[in-house]
């Protein structure tokens, strides 16, 4: 259990996020933990510099409703604030954590209040002797990495342990969760390190944790993006969707566009998305009506998969037709397009 969320066993893969506000300011972030839990994120990580944002932690805790985790490097005195400031979780990176003395220090305060600690070991954070013996931060040296100091949490007689071994690229990312899914029992905290900006951050984590989880292996997920947490979430919610491990939620399928398309679809389209967002943030229990909403381009593609939605915009020169289960029920200009399917679509779910 992180707080009020289970990890591992049968429990639903959930998302999570970092804030990317200062920790040490406490009114921002705080607003940051707040839109994130909105959009339906399970579990918000902030980072702790220093001594002042670990003491901040404690307060943003008592002001924000969903599981926190301290993530903590180079100094385990930071771990032990943040567990006085009431963490649910804590990520450590085993490589620049310190002593083994310094992560009993961790366990020792972790213990009484059953707080899991993740191993968080990354491609570029590996103990030398690791990196000599394989030659560099390979997916097995990613894993033994991991199960070392796995071992050493075990002989302190912890195991509230989650792990992640995270790699920069798709491939050594899948053979290095492989081979620790392969090894151990422990909750895995799946994500691809240093993804990259929207695109191929998106790209590279939905092929390697698509892969995983569509084996069975994962258990919570991070998309890290070079963007906002909200971006973050939104791919992360996505991709559990795409494979059925999460409930629906505000669908839309768009066509590419064309050099038939006569309006400006693509920011229709985005529009829509964004109107959703807001609709259903203001509905937020999850067995909401989710009507699946089209918005095509023109009159090739546009009526078939009007059939097939709940709710349709059919572009044309200036004006877009509505459909509503597959029948048309009027056409308005270009400009009042998006008004009219949000109304639709508030008609659906009774908003």
């Amino acid at each position: 259990m992180l707080g009020s969320v289970p990890v591992g066993g049968k429990a639903p893969v959930s998302v999570q996020t970092m804030t990317k506000t200062d920790t040490r300011d406490v009114a921002a972030t705080v607003a940051q933990i707040a839109d994130l839990k909105a959009l339906g994120c399970d579990i918000v990580r902030l980072a702790i510099p220093d001594e002042q944002a670990a003491r901040a932690f404690g307060r943003i805790r008592k002001r924000a409703d969903i599981p926190l985790v301290a993530d903590i490097h180079f100094n385990h005195k930071l771990a032990l604030l943040a567990l006085d400031g009431g963490a649910d979780g804590l990520r450590i990176n085993p490589g620049n954590i310190g002593s083994v003395a310094n992560i009993r220090a961790v366990v020792a305060a972790a213990r009484d209040r059953k707080v899991p600690i993740r191993i968080g070991v990354n491609s570029g954070s590996l103990e030398k002797d690791i990196l000599a013996r394989y030659r560099g931060a390979t997916a097995k040296a990613l894993a033994e990495s991991a199960l070392r100091h796995v071992a050493i949490l075990e002989r302190a007689g912890y195991h509230e342990i989650k792990i992640s071994v995270k790699a920069s690229d798709v491939r050594r990312t899948v053979e290095a969760y492989r081979l620790l899914s392969s090894r151990t029992r422990y909750p895995l905290h799946l994500g691809v390190t240093e993804a990259g900006t929207m695109l191929p951050g998106t790209v590279n984590s939905s092929v390697a944790l698509g892969i995983l989880l569509a084996e069975g292996i994962g258990d919570t997920i991070r998309i890290s993006l070079t963007d906002t947490p909200q971006m973050e979430v939104r791919v992360g919610l996505a991709l559990l969707r795409s494979l059925g491990l999460r409930a629906p939620g505000p669908a839309v399928i768009s066509c590419p566009t064309c050099g038939r398309t006569e309006i400006a679809l693509v920011d229709m389209a985005r529009k829509v998305e964004d109107g959703l967002e807001r609709l259903y943030r203001k509905r937020n229990p999850p067995d909401a009506a989710r009507p699946k909403v089209a918005v095509m381009g023109c009159m090739v593609n546009g009526p078939g998969e009007a059939k097939e939605a709940d709710i349709a915009v059919i572009g044309g020169k200036g004006k877009a037709a509505i459909s509503v289960r597959g029948r048309v029920v009027r056409t308005v200009p270009e400009a009042r397009a998006v008004q009219a399917v949000l109304a639709e679509v508030k008609s659906w779910v009774q908003l």
